[in-house]
């Protein structure tokens, strides 16, 4: 069997192969609310056979979302509806994980498809904005956040750890914190969102510190035989490269201390001067960095879905799982496809039994017609 179809355990929790579906926003929730798209959307991605499948960047408030669309998890209604997705999850044979995180600076945004950039002050589908310093993102997202006090802080620590109550009430087996692109906790981390000058300021310790309050919070509340995990930005792309990476490092040996679990490593994108180098599997050797000196087990995605490469990723030690996305909304049967990329025996086996049989039985016959 290839690498990628090998079991993973991590905690009290067993992964039917190496496949994840990263969390992948779909903006189309009502006031946090999930509904028909979300229960048709993920049970289907589920059912095509991958291991993980997390459920888009939800909101710990109305403010942290990143558009009025966004899922939420700060309200005890909506927790129904989250159930619902993570129960269908389960029942077609993968685990079911949920991200939650703040959208900080770059909250209050219109749909992609509707601009992708922030609402206008004073239009009441829009909210104030809030970030450790009064530093706009730039861009689309042209809007200046308002510093946050001392109180904000606690406050939003609070909110990650209702919400993360929330998603264990709904069901969830898997928790991962959005610590990354640019929101409001790698804004604190980021050099070029954090001017703070008190203890949330300064070295990495400092502009760490939220992040590490925050995931020591969560961690308290969540269950030790369940993942806690973090999507993190290690690298920025932006001219001080292993600067970064060393600060991030860093800061991922103080997440293991304080109960992290697995690290998906990713890209900070809290500048607009950012370049990212863009190339098939370019993270994964980040992410393998990472692993080697946190100890740490990792993920990553970013362009790995050509499923040679990503069975060469996890059988050469470098990733733990891969995070396959877009090629997941193009065909929610990417396990399949990627069987038979790897020319596993029986390539249906990843596929429901009211599919596996008629692809099993007629695979020979498209192989003559093609020959």
């Amino acid at each position: 069997m290839s690498a990628l179809f090998q079991p993973f355990t991590l905690k009290g929790v067993t992964l039917r192969n190496r496949i994840a579906v990263p969390p992948m926003c779909q903006y189309s929730a009502v006031d946090g609310v999930t509904n028909r798209w979300h229960w048709v959307h993920y049970p289907s991605i589920a059912r095509g056979g991958a291991g993980l499948v997390i459920v888009e960047a939800t909101g710990v408030s109305p403010d942290g979302r990143i558009t009025p669309g966004c899922t939420g998890l700060w309200d005890d209604g909506q927790i129904e509806g989250m159930a619902r997705i993570a129960a269908e999850i389960k029942a077609e044979g993968s685990v079911p994980g949920i991200q939650i995180g703040h959208a900080g600076r770059k909250a209050s945004a219109n749909r992609p498809w509707e601009g992708d950039d922030h609402i206008p002050a004073g239009d009441p589908n829009g909210w104030e904005t809030i970030s450790p310093s009064p530093i706009a993102f730039g861009g689309g997202l042209s809007r200046t956040p308002r510093e946050m006090t001392l109180a904000d802080i606690e406050r939003v620590k609070a909110d990650f750890v209702s919400a993360a109550k929330r998603a264990l009430a709904a069901g969830f087996e898997w928790l991962e914190l959005h610590f990354a692109h640019g929101y409001l906790a790698q804004s604190f981390f980021s050099v070029h969102a954090n001017k703070r000058t008190d203890a949330y300021g300064g070295d990495w310790q400092g502009r760490g510190r939220f992040l590490t309050e925050t995931l020591e919070a969560v961690r308290a509340v969540w269950p030790e035989h369940l993942p806690l995990t973090a999507r993190f930005g290690v690298i920025e792309f932006d001219g001080r490269d292993e600067e970064t990476l060393e600060d991030s490092i860093a800061l991922v040996k103080a997440f293991r201390e304080r109960g992290l679990d697995m690290l998906n490593v990713s890209i900070g994108f809290s500048t607009i001067e950012g370049r990212t180098p863009w190339a098939e599997g370019f993270m994964a050797p980040y992410a393998t960095r990472v692993r080697q000196e946190t100890g740490l087990p990792v993920a990553t995605g970013w362009c790995i879905d050509d499923p040679r490469v990503a069975d060469a990723a996890v059988a050469d030690g470098q990733l733990d799982l891969v995070m396959v996305a877009r090629a997941h909304l193009a065909d929610p049967h990417y396990p399949y496809v990627a069987a038979l990329a790897l020319e596993e025996d029986r390539p249906s086996w990843v596929l429901p039994a009211p599919y596996a049989y008629w692809l099993e039985r007629y695979r020979g016959i498209g192989k003559a017609a093609a020959q």
